[in-house]
């Protein structure tokens, strides 16, 4: 299982990595206004932020159940009141497992299909239970 939050893990590992790697670059370098700028740059890749909206297009179909469950939960420990799922019009299948996973995920408080304005019956809207 390829999840969604494997991937963002890798992604901060690599990032972190990356971010190591240029503060020992840094290091062996003379120049200091070199230096202040990667310092500049290691701060805004430190953390990447949880985004309130998961878009299942980027995934394989077989992945987007495992990849709502790992999302739903890991936006409820980051403490996230409401999020958006998009999982697009077309025949209903991704809706539909999206739905049911929703139905019995327990961070889950309720959900619905989002307003014309946010993606209509193109995207659900979940609202979270509080972290425990």
């Amino acid at each position: 299982m390829l999840g969604w939050l494997r991937r963002w893990r890798a992604a901060r590992a690599a990032e972190d990595e990356a971010a190591e790697d240029d503060a020992a670059e840094d290091d062996a370098a003379e120049d200091d206004a070199a230096e202040d700028d990667a310092a500049d740059a290691d701060t805004g890749a430190e953390d990447a932020p949880l985004s309130d909206e998961l878009d299942l297009h980027t995934f394989l179909p077989q992945e987007c159940a495992d990849v709502v469950e790992e999302y739903v939960r890991a936006a409820q420990e980051a403490g996230l009141q409401a999020v958006r799922i998009i999982h697009g019009k077309g025949k209903g299948t991704l809706r539909r497992t999206v739905h049911a996973v929703l139905d019995r995920h327990p961070a889950v408080r309720a959900y619905r299909l989002a307003g014309a304005e946010r993606g209509s019956w193109g995207a659900t809207l979940v609202e979270l239970k509080p972290p425990t």
